[in-house]
């Protein structure tokens, strides 16, 4: 697991803001209200976790739904955040470290884009598997999903306010597909 990056910073010479922890993908972060979270997404996935009473809340950024049947997980293997079900699991650790029930969280799920809308798939596209198996994983473990922002084409940015809950979503489409969606 990497951990997120973290960034303070101070807004126009105001008290310091939120300090902000930017997401890799692959990576995930476990925070209080004194945190924003960012990350910029593609076909990967983000879910979101917070628990309105606590203001903690966690984020993941991961690349593909689960490791591949030939790469079993065994005990002596260390969870991956690259993977969905793996980042989850992480992200549930470190919340109930926290004293957070998984239950008592409110899920938002973001990315998932087409990154390459004009070539020819074979089946679904990466992103779709991604976000239909982040919608899966948080019914599995009875997590409500208050929103989602999922599919279309481009990329997004992320940013998760774990102060208020609040996650800003801007999808921008790929150059030379038209502006700003």
């Amino acid at each position: 697991m990497r951990a997120a990056h973290l960034h303070g910073h101070t807004r126009g010479g105001k008290p310091p803001g939120p300090t902000d922890l930017v997401l890799q993908p692959g990576e995930y972060a476990v925070a209080d209200h004194h945190h924003r979270i960012l990350t910029l997404l593609g076909s990967c996935v983000s879910i979101t976790l917070w628990h309105p009473g606590r203001r903690i809340g966690a984020m993941s950024h991961f690349l593909v739904p689960s490791r591949s049947a030939r790469e079993p997980v065994t005990q002596a293997m260390a969870l991956d955040a690259h993977y969905g079900d793996e980042a989850l699991a992480l992200m549930l650790r470190g919340l109930a470290r926290r004293g957070v029930s998984p239950q008592a969280c409110e899920a938002k799920i973001f990315g998932g884009g087409d990154m390459f809308p004009t070539v020819p798939a074979q089946g679904p596209s990466v992103g779709r598997r991604n976000g239909e198996a982040a919608r899966c994983l948080l019914q599995a473990h009875g997590i409500p999903v208050r929103s989602e922002s999922l599919f279309g084409t481009g990329h997004r940015k992320i940013i998760f306010d774990v102060a208020s809950g609040h996650v800003w979503s801007h999808q921008a489409r790929r150059a030379g597909m038209g502006g700003a969606a």
